[in-house]
């Protein structure tokens, strides 16, 4: 009986927390989602850069003679 109240208390608390979220509106969604998709490509990029010149210029030239 007692783990059923807490249960109940628990779901209870959740939808009361829930009542609580402010979501972000529309364009605030949107300028987020542009945000974080620049961001991973600009990360991409560099992350691609540095992939390049370690090949070509470390392992080409030093390792792999």
């Amino acid at each position: 009986m007692k783990s059923s109240n807490k249960i109940a208390n628990f779901f209870g608390d959740v939808g009361s927390e829930i009542k609580k979220i402010t979501w972000p509106t529309r364009q605030e969604a949107i300028k987020y989602t542009i945000t974080v998709v620049v961001i991973s490509l600009v990360t991409a990029f560099i992350l691609g850069l540095f992939d390049f010149v370690f090949k070509t210029y470390v392992l080409d030239k030093f390792i792999l003679k």
